[in-house]
This record gives structure tokens, sequence and C-alpha cells, in this order.
């Protein structure tokens, strides 16, 4: 009996010595990371940018630099499998590190769709595909959630909205960018919506002479969101600012960063549109 025991304990150590190491991932890019995080992969996250701060585990994780410009010595040292990331301003950094030959996977989604294929893509890459389809499918049922609501309300009371990402200089959000989906799907007008870029610059004066319903500014201050508006000039004609419809009380990261927690914001909006429900 006692050599039956030593051969099994002998046998169990041989297997784990032989079996797969535990992946290694790092994320440069704070989308990446929650994803990472919402698929089950903390463990298996060894490092993320000075920028990612959600969830609260990510504090624990090794920083490897900013955003843009992370410290490839710090990368390399790690020894990951596959670093995500996602465009943009990222993509010097991408090509950087597809010469020293890492794999890296960049998600960089314009819409709500090209989202959920990207959780489901990042969960075929670190074996976590059926969490990435059960993400994808609370995800799915969350918007449809908002969108059975929206679409009741006829196209003319639907409300005008300007999301504002910035101040200095004015900054939105048009056509071919998630947050235009957003407003639509939570039955809203995006006044910026033909704009050339997805996401550019705004006159002033062109956002007075659309004169949206709503104000949603895409970043949190301490000023109240009426009183910083007040102060600019003309904006006190703007039929949001006299109805008092200006906000920004939303957690700007539910609405910019493409993650499992876009439909949290999806919900704030349609609430700040539509407030009796």
């Amino acid at each position: 009996m006692k050599k039956i025991i030593l051969l099994s304990i002998f046998i169990a150590s041989f297997l784990r010595m032989g079996s797969a190491a535990m992946p290694r991932y790092i994320s440069l890019a704070p989308s990446t990371t929650e994803i990472l995080f919402a698929l089950g992969l903390n463990e298996e996250i060894v490092g993320v940018s000075t920028y990612c701060n959600y969830p609260p585990e990510v504090k624990g994780k090794v920083k490897v630099g900013s955003f843009s410009s992370p410290s490839m010595e710090k990368i390399i040292a790690l020894k990951p499998d596959h670093i995500f990331c996602t465009g943009l301003e990222q993509a010097p950094v991408i090509t950087q590190l597809r010469q020293l030959n890492f794999k890296v996977y960049v998600s960089d989604p314009t819409s709500m769709e090209e989202l959920f294929d990207s959780i489901r893509e990042i969960g075929k890459l670190t074996n976590r595909s059926a969490e990435a389809i059960a993400l994808t499918q609370r995800l799915q049922d969350e918007v449809a959630t908002v969108t059975s609501k929206a679409q009741l309300i006829p196209l003319d009371k639907r409300v005008r909205v300007f999301i504002e990402i910035w101040h200095e200089p004015l900054m939105t959000a048009a056509g071919g960018s998630i947050v235009d989906e957003l407003i639509t799907l939570a039955g809203g007008i995006n006044i910026a919506h033909d704009l050339p870029r997805p996401y550019c610059n705004i006159s002033s004066e062109k956002v007075i002479s659309l004169d949206p319903q709503c104000i949603i500014m895409a970043y949190m201050d301490k000023e109240p969101s009426l009183k910083l508006l007040k102060q600019r000039f003309g904006w006190d004609k703007i039929e949001a600012v006299k109805n008092q419809r200006a906000f920004n009380d939303i957690d700007p990261d539910t609405l910019l960063r493409p993650g499992p927690r876009i439909t949290q914001g999806l919900v704030e909006v349609y609430k700040r549109l539509y407030p009796q429900g």
C-alpha cells in the first residue's frame, strides 16, 4: 500500500511538472483589461498600463507604463504570452511590440456588435470562450432591455442630445463612434451625428445653433454642469440649459470605454433622456 501511495504521489508530481504553465497576459488598454477580468482571468494578468483603473483588483498588478508609452523592458521581463491593446494612439506601440515578436491582439470596436465580436475573440485566445459567450449574451440582453423601451418613443418626440467629451477644445462624438450608437440605442438623436470624424472638435456656435434638448458631459467635474455651461457665451439660450437638462454625473468610463460596463452607460444615458422611464 505504501508503494502505491508513493507511486501515486510521484505520478501526480510528474503530471504537474509536465502540464502547461499558466498563460501570462499584459493589457495596455483599460477596455481590454476590463474584458480580461470579466472573463475570469485575474490570475493570468501579469501587467497593465497605468491608465487601467478597473476593477479594484487591477491595483495589485504590475504597471508597465502609460497607455501610449509603456516600458518595453518591463514588458519583456514579464514574458507575456499575449498582449492586448487598442487602436488610435497605440498604433506605434503595437508596431514596436510586433517587431519584438510579441503576439498582440488589438481591440478597437466602433460599434456594439464589434465589441461583442471582440469579446468573443478574446475569449477564444484565452480559452475562455464559454465565459465570453455568456458575457456577450448578458450585455445583449441589457441592451435589449433599453432598446425595447426606446423604440416606443415616436421619432418626433426623441430628445436631441449633445455629448461633450471635453471642453477645451470643445470635442464631441459623431457618427461612426460607439458613443453615437449609445445615444441612438437610448432613443436619442445625436446633434453631432453628421460631423466628418467619429471624434472631433465642434464650435460653440454650432452647438448653440443645433439647440440640444439634453447635454451630457462625458467627464466629471466638481462644479455643477449648469453652472459651467451658463458661463459660456450664448449657451443660456440652449434648450437643455434653459430646462436644466445638463448632466456631468455619469462615470465617463462607462460611456467612452468599449468594455463590459458600456451597458451601464447606456442605461444612464436613457435615464437622463427619459427620466419618466
